[in-house]
């Protein structure tokens, strides 16, 4: 039996997987880093690992510590995500390459498909149960996407430079499919909150500043703050993927001609949610999050939290479901409110509770 090539088995490795080099920058990545960072190695090729992933992890200290014990090292259960995306639950295998000790190869391996099933997903409606499957369905379809993308690579390697084109054209496409993918395996992806008190405009204050250096450089925000707005009891990541949705939401309206973005928050004692056990909680911190946008299509309007609804070309329908699903968790209320020119998504919180404040 003839064994493959090395290339050939560093690209069909169906984990991403980077060699760094002895100062971590990033020397070579297979196609499945290349697809779980949606980025091409001409891209990441030369860039300082912990600048294109963020890991909550001392991972540098770990990188250290291969070096010089020149043995490898498991990092279980730790978040990694890579530009806008939300983070991933991964187990990192960090190993010293035979004969050349300061390059190191990390593997990156994401959390196993039962354990996000297995968590706050349940099998309470139709609709989640739905969601379980799409999501089993992207899991087993990014697999096979990464040996294409990497045959695809491979066959570039000795074609002319028009065919070379076709080959490039399967790897973007592929890239574009996991892209879709995993926004339906985000859905539920979702770990249960962490309650912490928050203020709830340092969440926004981050929200926005993320989305003007991205995809909200061309738009105008306009803030109008209650700046005595009490603590909300919150998960601060969890509250801060809802403002990012929601702001990537209003930019996409707005389209590339841009537009304003108002952000509003006020107090407002009136709002109590009934629990299903008969009980009500008072949710009286309220955040508004308002577009100048073209608005919801009026049919969509009384469906726009439902799963799978989408009124974009090639959305998945998932973005305001996982808000929806986020809100929920929290014990708060999410609605909205829209006509042409004008687009309201109003969100209302809990504050801490008397016993848990500061005195």
């Amino acid at each position: 039996m003839t064994l493959p090539a090395p290339g050939i088995i560093w690209a069909s490795l169906p984990v991403p997987a980077l060699l760094i080099e002895p100062d971590n920058t990033i020397r070579e990545v297979n196609p499945a880093a290349e697809l779980f960072m949606n980025m091409s190695l001409r891209a990441l090729k030369g860039q300082p690992l912990l600048d294109i992933l963020s890991i909550d992890a001392p991972l540098d200290e770990g990188l250290a510590r291969v070096r010089k014990n020149q043995s490898a090292l498991f990092i279980n259960d730790v978040d990694v995500t890579s530009g806008d995306r939300p983070p991933v639950q991964c187990t990192l295998h960090v190993a010293p390459v035979q004969d050349a000790p300061e390059t190191l190869l990390v593997m990156i391996s994401p959390r196993e498909l039962a354990d996000r099933l297995g968590r706050g997903t349940g099998s309470r409606s139709a609709a989640k149960s739905a969601i379980g499957m799409a999501e089993m369905l992207a899991h087993e379809i990014k697999n096979p996407l990464a040996g294409i993308s990497g045959a695809a690579q491979l066959l570039s390697m000795g074609l002319s430079p028009e065919d070379q084109e076709l080959t490039e054209l399967i790897v973007e496409e592929t890239r574009r499919i996991v892209k879709l993918l995993e926004q339906v395996e985000q859905f539920g992806n979702t770990r249960p909150p962490e309650f912490t008190p928050v203020n709830l405009h340092d969440v926004l204050d981050r929200a926005r500043r993320s989305a003007m250096v991205g995809y909200a450089s061309h738009m105008t925000f306009v803030e109008d703050f209650d700046p005595s707005l009490p603590a909300a009891l919150v998960d601060p990541d969890q509250l801060l993927q809802v403002f990012l949705n929601l702001l990537k939401n209003a930019t996409e309206a707005a389209g590339p001609g841009g537009g304003t973005i108002r952000l509003r928050s006020f107090y407002d004692h009136g709002l109590r949610l009934r629990r299903p056990d008969g009980t009500s909680r008072a949710l009286p911190l309220n955040i508004e999050v308002i577009d100048d946008g073209p608005g919801i299509a009026p049919d969509m309007l009384a469906n726009v939290f439902e799963p799978f609804i989408s009124g974009r070309t090639n959305g998945t329908g998932l973005g305001l479901a996982l808000v929806s699903k986020i809100i929920s968790d929290h014990d708060g209320w999410i609605a909205v409110d829209s006509v042409p020119g004008r687009t309201v998504f109003r969100i209302s919180l809990p504050m801490v509770p008397k016993a848990e404040r500061k005195s």
